[in-house]
């Protein structure tokens, strides 16, 4: 039987079978004309979020959001406990960010843990747990600062019971390790990322899912850097493990698609990375919808290969689909809008629309330098284009001459 994993903040962990067999059990209680009213909503609502749970680890988030909040709604009319219902706001605050709504997902998460500190106290292992999801939300949005200083004080609070190579710190170093990978710190990132791993291979073993995605995170961080040689051993293998619990074409294998694709954009195997890139937004828009986060992203990364094989229109139409998703999800001081920013200002330069490849080079620029400052590698990189503009503009105005 296969170990399923729930969101961390709401209580405990059981087997995905454990947890359907309860819910069963609690929805048949419930249905029984011989339990009194006000006992029976409130394990009803219990029993939904349980069942929203086995979704989202099964990630079938659009059957578990229905579930999730008539859970909440349940709780909110039969004057549920806080914990109950601050647990309620913490799987919908897990599930939204999981379908790209961050806002919405800040929200409940703020409120339920305003609830959890209530309950438990500002110092609860609950606590550190639910601030690790608000970090999390405040990396997908480019809040770096607000997510290192969340994570910091969820840290602090594990380190009061817990060793520190112990394997309940694992995940919160792998999420310091993602954090800093986005900030572009990797000497740091790769340092919480080996300490993780030894806790996790020791914990889980080499073939756990757990494990498979962590070390799809490590590849990432590796392409980065330029370490494609790295990055596609880890990902074989996360891969393999992947397809074994989800199957082969489960919109759970898109993140290691988009990860494959940026190696062979390396390799200047376009072909394969065009595949790589369709295969993933086919799955990802029909799970999780065609304005999700992660379809953006892919989009932004298709663009880069139009752009490779000087196929300026293509690249132009999935671009500027990317800047308007990535905007509509992320907001318009993410770093990742304004690579997307970048990547269309630079089809537009070689389109000879200095204009605008001139105006998305100045937002990209000022995105960059607010998320990282003026002097960070990623800033330089953007403010090549802008050079390039102008080099070409002059050029171009000088022949018309």
């Amino acid at each position: 039987m296969r170990v399923v994993q729930f969101p961390k903040g709401c209580g405990h962990v059981e087997s995905g079978a454990s947890l359907v067999v309860r819910s069963i059990f609690v929805l048949a209680i419930c249905s029984s004309g011989r339990v009194h009213a006000q006992v029976r909503q409130p394990r009803c609502c219990k029993a939904l979020r349980a069942m929203a749970r086995v979704y989202m680890a099964c990630g079938e988030l659009e059957k578990a959001r229905p579930l999730a909040e008539r859970a909440l709604e349940l709780a909110g009319k039969t004057a549920a406990t806080d914990r109950e219902l601050s647990a309620c706001l913490i799987d919908l605050a897990c599930l939204y960010k999981s379908q790209g709504e961050f806002a919405n997902a800040e929200d409940m998460c703020r409120n339920g843990l305003a609830l959890q500190a209530k309950v438990y106290g500002e110092d609860h292992p609950y606590i550190a747990y639910t601030l690790r999801i608000l970090s999390e939300i405040y990396r997908e949005q480019g809040r770096f600062e607000q997510g290192a200083a969340t994570l910091r004080r969820a840290i602090e609070i594990m380190r009061e019971n817990n060793a520190e190579d112990g394997p309940v710190m694992a995940p919160f170093k792998v999420d310091m390790a993602r954090l800093l990978t986005a900030q572009g710190n990797f000497v740091e990132a790769e340092s919480y990322f080996d300490e993780a791993m030894v806790s996790i291979e020791n914990s889980f073993g080499p073939e756990h899912l757990y494990t498979a995605k962590v070390r799809v995170s490590i590849a990432a961080m590796y392409v980065e850097q330029g370490r494609y040689a790295e990055a596609e051993e880890l990902i074989h293998d996360a891969l393999l493990v992947h397809e074994k619990v989800y199957g082969p074409k489960h919109h759970e294998l898109a993140p290691l698609w988009l990860v494959m694709a940026k190696i062979s954009q390396a390799a200047g195997e376009h072909t394969d990375a065009t595949e790589l890139l369709d295969r993933a937004l086919s799955v990802v828009e029909d799970k999780l919808a065609s304005g999700h986060t992660l379809g953006g992203e892919i989009r932004s990364a298709m663009g880069r290969t139009y752009i490779a094989q000087r196929q300026y229109t293509q690249a132009a139409d999935v671009l500027e689909q990317a800047v308007q998703i990535l905007r509509k999800s992320l907001g318009d001081n993410s770093d990742r809008t304004a690579e997307a920013l970048a990547n269309l200002a630079e089809v537009y330069m070689h389109q000879g629309k200095y204009a605008e490849a001139g105006m998305l080079c100045e937002q990209a620029v000022g995105i960059m330098e607010g998320v990282f400052g003026p002097d960070h590698p990623k800033v330089v990189a953007v403010l090549r284009t802008p050079t390039e503009v102008r080099t070409r503009a002059a050029e171009f105005a000088k022949a018309v001459r």
